[in-house]
C-alpha cells in the first residue's frame, strides 16, 4: 500500500506554489474604489442604515388602508410571479449546496466479475472484485473556492430579485387600488354631471320656444351632453381595465373589485435618510447589480484557476478473488492509494479565450453596477420632484375648482337676467368639469408619486 506521506508531501510542494503565484485567487471579492461613487458606495454600504428613513419602513406602515392591505398581503401570497422569483432562490440555494458539496469526496461502489473457458469447455476460472472507490480533489488553486462562492453570490442575487419584484407587486397594488378610487370618483362626477347637461338640454328647448335663446345654444348644450356621454364610455373602459389589471395581479378571474371612490392615501411623514447612498445602497436592483460584479469576479477567478495544475487523491478499499494473473479462493481484502496531478501545458488557447471573456465580462458588469447606481439616483430625484410639484399643484387645482363653481353661479345668475348668452353657461360648466377631473387625476398622480418614491428608497419589505 502506497504510504500517504508520499503523497502529501508533492500537495505541500503545490500549496506553497499556489501561496506565491496565484493568492489573488483566494481572495473574497469586494467592491473596487476606483472611482468616487464606488467609493462613496462601499462607505455608504458599509455604515448603519437609519430604520425611521421612509424606504427603510414596512409597507404596512405606509400602506395603512384595511381594504388596501388585505390585497396586498393577498398578491403577496399567490402572484405567479413572485412565486418564481421565490423558486429561483430555491434554485440557487440547491446549487450553493451542489458547489459545498464538492469539498466532499465522491463515494462509488463498482461490482465487476467474469469467467473464462478453453476449446468449448465449462467456464472455469470465475474472479470477481467488490471495490469501493473515494476520489477527492484537492483544492490546491481555488477552483472549488471560486465556485461556491459564485454560488453564494448567485443565490444573494436571486434573494435581491425576489426582493424587488416583491416591491414592484407591492406597489403595483397600490397604483390599481388608487386607479379604481379615482376612475370611479371620476365616473360618479360625469354621471352627475350628465344628468345636469341632459336637463340643460331641455331647459335649452323651452327657452327657444319661449324666445329666450336661438337653435343654436339648443345644439351647443345637445353637443355638450353627448360629449359627456362619450367621456362616461371610456371611464367605464378604463375601469374594467383597472379591475383586471388588480385581478391579474392576486392571480384570480377578472372581476370587479369593491374599493371606495373616497379612498386616498395618507402616507406617513416621508422622512428620508441623512445619507443619499445609503438609501440607494439598499436598493434590491442595485444589490443585485453588485452581486453580478462578485459573480464575474469569481468567473474571471475560475478561469485563471485553469492555468493551474489540478491535484486529485483515489483511495479504493473492497473485496477480491483476483490477484494479477491467479485466482485466489476464497478471496481477499484489498486497499490502495494514489494521486494525480494533472497540469495543463496546451490547450488550443481555449483558457486565454475564457480568462479574456471573463476579464470583459467583469468589465461589462461593473460598467452596468455603475449604470444602475445612476439610474437609481435619477428615479430618487425624480420621485421627488414628482411629489413636491404634485402637492402645489393640487392646492393650485382645489382652488381653481371653487374660482369655476362660483363663476358657474354667477353665469347662470346672469342668464336668468338676460345678462348673458346660454353659450357662457356651457363655457362655465366645461371648464368646472375639466377642473374637477384635473383635480381627481393630481389626486392620484399624488398617491402614486408617494408610491414610486417609496419604491425609489428600496422599500416593500
Amino acid at each position: 500500500m502506497i504510504k500517504f506521506k508520499s503523497i502529501a508531501r508533492p500537495a505541500i510542494a503545490i500549496v506553497m506554489v499556489a501561496m506565491l503565484t496565484g493568492c489573488g485567487l483566494y481572495k473574497k471579492f469586494e467592491m473596487p474604489e476606483d472611482t468616487s461613487l464606488q467609493k462613496e458606495y462601499v462607505e455608504a454600504k458599509n455604515s448603519v442604515a437609519d430604520s425611521c428613513a421612509f424606504g427603510n419602513l414596512q409597507w404596512q406602515s405606509v400602506f395603512t388602508d384595511p381594504v388596501l392591505a388585505d390585497l396586498i398581503n393577498r398578491a403577496l401570497e399567490s402572484n405567479v410571479d413572485l412565486a418564481n422569483a421565490k423558486l429561483n432562490v430555491d434554485i440557487a440555494h440547491a446549487n450553493l449546496r451542489g458547489a459545498r458539496m464538492s469539498y466532499f469526496p465522491s463515494l462509488m461502489l463498482t461490482p465487476t466479475g467474469g469467467a473464462s473457458s478453453v476449446s468449448n469447455e465449462k467456464l472455469t476460472g470465475w474472479n470477481y472484485t467488490i471495490p469501493l472507490t473515494a476520489t477527492w480533489e484537492i483544492d490546491v488553486f481555488g477552483k472549488l473556492l471560486n465556485n461556491n462562492r459564485l454560488a453564494q453570490s448567485a443565490e444573494e442575487q436571486a434573494k435581491a430579485y425576489e426582493q424587488a419584484v416583491r416591491s414592484q407587486i407591492i406597489g403595483a397594488v397600490a397604483n390599481c387600488y388608487y386607479s379604481i378610487a379615482t376612475l370611479q370618483s371620476q365616473l360618479q362626477l360625469s354621471r352627475e354631471t350628465a344628468v345636469i347637461w341632459g336637463e340643460n338640454v331641455q331647459a335649452m328647448k323651452d327657452y327657444k320656444l319661449a324666445g329666450r335663446t336661438n337653435e343654436a345654444a339648443v345644439v351647443q348644450s345637445q353637443a355638450n351632453y353627448l360629449s359627456i356621454l362619450a367621456q362616461i364610455t371610456d371611464l367605464e373602459v378604463a375601469l374594467d381595465n383597472a379591475n383586471n389589471t388588480l385581478s391579474l395581479l392576486l392571480n384570480t378571474m377578472p372581476q370587479k373589485w369593491e374599493i371606495s371612490p373616497d379612498a386616498q392615501l395618507n402616507a406617513p411623514a416621508i422622512f428620508r435618510d441623512g445619507v443619499p447612498m445609503r438609501e440607494l445602497a439598499a436598493r434590491p436592483d442595485v444589490r443585485a447589480a453588485e452581486q453580478a460584479v462578485a459573480q464575474a469576479y469569481y468567473s474571471t477567478n475560475i478561469a485563471r484557476a485553469a492555468f493551474y495544475p489540478g491535484l486529485s487523491i483515489t483511495a479504493n478499499y473492497g473485496f477480491t478473488n483476483s490477484f494479477g494473473s491467479f485466482i485466489k479462493n476464497p478471496g481477499d481484502w484489498f486497499a490502495s492509494l494514489a494521486g494525480s496531478l494533472v497540469a495543463p501545458i496546451f490547450s488550443r488557447g481555449q483558457n486565454i479565450a475564457r480568462l479574456e471573456a471573463a476579464k470583459a465580462k467583469q468589465e461589462q458588469a461593473m460598467n452596468s453596477f455603475q449604470y444602475t447606481l445612476l439610474s437609481a439616483a435619477a428615479e430618487v430625484s425624480d420621485a421627488l420632484t414628482t411629489y413636491d410639484k404634485n402637492n402645489e399643484k393640487a392646492l393650485l387645482l382645489a382652488e381653481q375648482v371653487e374660482n369655476l363653481k362660483k363663476a358657474e353661479y354667477y353665469t347662470k345668475e346672469l342668464f336668468d337676467a338676460a345678462s348673458a348668452s346660454y353659450l357662457e353657461i356651457l363655457t362655465a360648466q366645461s371648464s368646472l368639469l375639466s377642473a374637477q377631473m384635473s383635480e381627481l387625476n393630481c389626486k392620484l398622480a399624488k398617491a402614486q408619486a408617494i408610491i414610486h418614491l417609496y419604491q425609489s428608497l428600496g422599500g416593500g419589505r
